[in-house]
């Protein structure tokens, strides 16, 4: 449990939160772990409360009637999800499944409600938490809506590389997560044919390379220049 408390309180889910707020906060969670491919929660399940991510690595994601799926975001340490239930008591939103054997904090919605009504400065916290998230899901909207699919595309590996990014030498940032050409495509919402001939005109270009079958962006700021709208 202390390693559950000093990695959520250095965590960015608890940062800017009073120091004895962020120990009383982590004090209520409980370690889960689940292998690769377990669903931790399905849209429409009952929201519970909310986990955070201390090892591993979690997709989320929507089904339509017919069984495609739409990749969200991918989560890795530090990430928290399904906050939104400790608010707003409606159901899931979304499906949760871990891509690798992940390591969780578990928050349950009426500890964590206990706690908050006593520290009100607690709410307020998770409203930033989620305004944040909800600012992220207008930016996916508005790329979807108005960028060409290199934008879409840099945006992608942008958001990757803030989770799962390792800095190196030259300002490049490695995305130290594998991925597929299938899983670029599915959160840039495109054929991954057509993201295919982009990622290979960047790796013609040097804008991006391949190391030990991880992506790396070395030319960031083209990126974030393609990326924004």
């Amino acid at each position: 449990m202390a390693e559950i408390k000093d990695f959520l309180q250095n965590s960015f889910s608890l940062e800017g939160l009073e120091t004895d707020l962020a120990a009383g906060l982590s004090s209520l969670a409980r370690p889960m772990k689940i292998a690769a491919g377990t669903i931790l929660f399905e849209n429409g399940d009952p929201g519970n409360g909310c986990y955070a991510v201390l090892e591993g690595s979690l997709k989320v994601s929507l089904l339509s009637v017919e069984g495609d799926e739409q990749l969200l975001a991918v989560l890795g340490p530090g990430d928290l999800v399904g906050e939104l239930a400790l608010l707003d008591g409606r159901p899931r939103s979304a499906t949760v499944s871990a891509l690798k054997e992940a390591q969780l904090a578990f928050i349950d919605k009426a500890a964590f409600q206990r706690f908050a009504d006593e520290h009100p400065a607690v709410y307020r916290h998770m409203l930033s938490i989620v305004s944040k998230r909800l600012r992220h899901a207008n930016d996916v909207l508005a790329a979807r809506s108005f960028l060409p699919l290199p934008g879409r595309v840099a945006q992608t590996l942008l958001q990757l590389a803030e989770t799962f990014g390792k800095p190196l030498d030259d300002g490049r940032m490695l995305i130290h997560y594998k991925l597929s050409q299938a899983d670029i495509a599915n959160m840039a919402g495109a054929a991954r044919e057509n993201v295919s001939r982009v990622l290979n005109d960047w790796k013609r270009s040097g804008t991006i390379s391949r190391i030990s079958g991880y992506y790396c962006l070395e030319e960031i700021e083209f990126l974030e220049q393609a990326s924004t709208l």
